[in-house]
């Protein structure tokens, strides 16, 4: 493992049991929820044969995760985070086992099948960001921005795979079993969470609306945080693909579903090549500078796959895009996690975590939307384009981020 530190830092894997197995359990959180996109966006296509009704299940996972993902921050600066991602990763099991349920019975109810994503979403959103606050808690400052390279490796490596396997498992085996899988791996999830020690924040705050609206105020004052924000923001509400891909996969290459699984698997492709120089990455003085590349990058090639006709190119663009999404999260990730104090760090996570789910959510409603008064391409094509623009115009705005380095200390609390 030590060869390959050039690369990929291993150094959290080898030095670090906690971090190790917290490693182990985030891979399969991220292999599970990779598996229950796949099952939610066939079942509704096959219920709906709607691009619309696809990118309504965008609306299903955006207004939970803004609502329970600001709870879920304020709730992580207040009481112990190990607990309530314990708790909020069992209702997530709970909502899996229900999607396998109501897939075994046939209930063939649109309505059911949100509101029981919703729920998912809703729990996973109340955890995720005390979940995200555990890697600065459990590594040195200097070896943080290689375990957020190592969880975003770990993320492709399961978006690489899970797609693909829930395709699988979809064309062989049926829905059900795809449900059933969704809710066997979030219970292996739990496994490193289970062993972590108490995880309270340092100087705690009292949970309420007014410590939500502190943590609010802390981010917005801080202008590399808010730059940073902001470009995720772009990239994903203006240009994000997934809602397209059932509608593109059915005029381009027949509605197979095991081809649907690899478009999502195309950009975890470009992602795990990305994240094999992580170790190069994370070395990089200028992080906020090369978040706004990358998003640029995904955005032009967003535009690229809206044009592509023939399955090479479809998927070369969705490896590009992958590979600069990947690039742009362990930026971000990096600056997030070192330029914010402990005691504001589940509430700045939570709304890293708002605009990271509820961003993409809010993003496939606008393409399905898009897509069903003019095409997919177009729609494809429009949002690539309008990203460039507005990652552009935020280079001008925030010189903060563009200038940000790893080795300025956390912001001081606003006084």
């Amino acid at each position: 493992m030590r060869a390959l530190d050039g690369i990929v830092d291993t150094r959290p894997l080898r030095a670090h049991p906690a971090f190790r197995r917290l490693w182990v359990g985030t891979t399969a959180s991220s292999f599970s929820g990779q598996i229950a996109v796949v099952a939610v966006l066939y079942q509704v296509w096959e219920l709906t044969h709607s691009s619309v009704w696809v990118g309504a299940i965008g609306v299903a996972t955006a207004v939970p995760t803004i609502v329970f993902g600001l709870a879920g921050g304020a709730l992580a600066d207040a009481v112990d985070r190990r607990t309530l991602v314990m708790l909020s990763s069992a209702g997530a099991v709970t909502a899996a086992v229900l999607l396998a349920v109501q897939a075994a019975a046939g209930v063939q109810s649109l309505a059911l099948v949100l509101f029981l994503v919703a729920a998912q979403t809703s729990c996973g959103a109340l955890g995720s960001s005390a979940r995200r606050t555990f890697v600065a808690r459990l590594l040195p400052r200097d070896q943080v921005p290689a375990g957020i390279a190592l969880n975003h490796v770990s993320f492709q490596a399961a978006m690489l795979v899970g797609p693909a396997v829930a395709g699988l498992v979809l064309a062989r085996a049926g829905l059900t079993w795809a449900y059933v899988l969704d809710a066997a791996a979030i219970t292996v999830s739990l496994y490193g969470v289970a062993r972590l020690p108490s995880m309270r924040p340092d100087g705690a705050a009292r949970f309420s609306l007014a410590s939500t609206w502190d943590g609010l105020r802390f981010l917005v004052r801080r202008p590399a945080l808010r730059g940073a924000l902001a470009t995720d923001l772009a990239a994903t509400v203006l240009a994000m693909p997934i809602a397209l891909f059932p509608v593109i996969n059915q005029e381009r290459f027949g509605g197979n579903p095991e081809t649907l699984g690899l478009f999502l698997s195309a950009i975890a492709v470009g992602g795990i090549t990305a994240s094999l120089t992580s170790g190069l990455l994370v070395r990089v003085g200028r992080p906020g500078m090369v978040s706004l590349v990358a998003a640029a990058v995904w955005g032009l090639a967003l535009a690229g796959f809206g044009l592509s006709d023939t399955l090479p190119a479809t998927f070369a663009c969705l490896v590009v895009a992958g590979a600069a999404d990947t690039i742009s999260v362990i930026s971000r990730g990096t600056l997030v996690q070192l330029a914010t104090p402990d005691a504001y760090l589940g509430r700045v996570s939570s709304v890293e975590g708002v605009v990271g789910v509820g961003g993409p959510g809010i993003g496939n409603a606008r393409a399905g939307a898009v897509a069903a008064l003019t095409s997919a391409s177009t729609a494809a094509v429009t949002g690539g384009l309008a990203c460039v623009l507005v990652v552009a115009a935020l280079a001008v705005t925030h010189p903060a981020l563009r200038r940000w380095s790893p080795r300025e200390t956390s912001a001081a609390p606003p006084g």
